[in-house]
């Protein structure tokens, strides 16, 4: 009677931790259970947030029905609840482990800026100001605070930092973009400069930013870079002015319209290649890798003119009366499509 009694006691036993099993697996199954959103949502973990916390905001955003199974889970698998701050995008299909292994890795949502070639710094200080997801630090600060913030205290910030398409997260600020830009140059600027040709007429790498910047400015045309660098290279040696209209532009500031007389030619400013020789004090634009290439290692040639044929690129003379006849039949006698920039491509997908 008794033996049978404790085997009734042991099967019981055995039934209930089965049971219990049973319904803790089937518990954890629901951390793979697909998440069906209409569109990907973000899921924001702030920093200090602990697991068990985690926990309840996927319970109260939906992604699981009870907290209970991502506590037991991260009790089972410790290395698992080691979660990481940040904003994380959530997309349909998505389960509660698949959204888990994001924190844990630090897969943060990422957003991007984009610098432009040409750009002059108040460009980039409008579209870090206007970047709605970055975090904004130096929106108050003066140029000058700025470029000690990035470690160029009393350093001019024109043309000093580089034009690219830079990534960020929830946890970046503009400083940090800037600070990315600015080291960026730094480090594309001694590359190339490193590779440079022999004999050009630059007494530091900031003189050939000065110039790529020019270069960047001058031409839309990419093939044309390396010429054009060549004929302002040449100008500097032979002691001609350089003589380029948008240094002239960038002189004068938000007095330019859309156009230059010639009493803008005649103004002096420090920036006016007309009036000034050498290069002006500081560059006008970001430049990129390619027009600092073409400022370093200049085409060789015999052209020391150039003007603008309407299409995006340039008409290149050798001499003044044949840059004057060059004037005349573009400049002049302007065509009624004239673009300072060569017209996009058109493929035949998307005429």
């Amino acid at each position: 009677m008794i033996r049978k009694l404790l085997i009734s006691v042991v099967c019981l036993v055995v039934l209930a931790a089965s049971g219990g099993a049973l319904w803790v697996w089937q518990g954890l199954e629901t951390l793979d259970a697909p998440m069906r959103l209409q569109e990907p949502v973000l899921f924001d973990v702030p920093q200090g947030t602990s697991f068990g916390q985690l926990a309840r905001q996927f319970e109260a955003e939906g992604f699981l029905p009870d907290a209970l199974w991502l506590r037991v889970h991260g009790r089972l698998h410790p290395e698992e609840a080691r979660i990481k701050a940040g904003e994380y995008e959530v997309t349909d299909g998505m389960s509660a482990r698949d959204l888990l292994a994001k924190l844990v890795a630090g897969d943060t949502k990422q957003w991007s800026i984009q610098f432009i070639e040409g750009w002059t710094f108040q460009d980039m200080r409008q579209a870090l100001a206007n970047s709605e997801r970055l975090s904004k630090e130096t929106t108050d600060w003066s140029d000058e605070e700025i470029m000690t913030a990035v470690g160029a205290e009393g350093e001019d910030p024109e043309g000093r930092f580089f034009p690219d398409t830079y990534s960020f997260t929830s946890n970046d600020t503009d400083l940090d973009m800037l600070r990315r830009a600015f080291e960026r140059l730094n480090n594309v600027l001694e590359a190339e400069w490193e590779k440079r040709a022999e004999g050009l007429p630059y007494e530091s790498p900031y003189e050939a930013l000065i110039m790529a910047s020019i270069v960047e400015r001058e031409t839309g045309a990419p093939h044309e870079r390396g010429q054009v660098a060549g004929v302002f290279v040449r100008r500097l040696e032979k002691g001609m002015r350089l003589q380029t209209d948008p240094t002239v532009i960038y002189g004068m500031g938000d007095s330019y319209i859309g156009r230059i007389t010639r009493k803008d030619l005649q103004k002096y400013t420090p920036y006016n290649t007309y009036r000034i020789d050498g290069l002006p004090p500081t560059p006008i634009a970001l430049a990129g890798k390619e027009a600092i290439h073409a400022a370093l290692n200049p085409e060789d040639g015999d052209s020391l003119y150039f003007v603008a044929r309407g299409d995006g690129t340039h008409k290149f003379s050798r001499t003044l009366s044949e840059h004057q006849k060059a004037v005349r039949e573009f400049q002049l006698n302007r065509r009624s499509d004239y673009r300072s920039s060569p017209a996009p491509a058109v493929s035949e997908d998307n005429p």
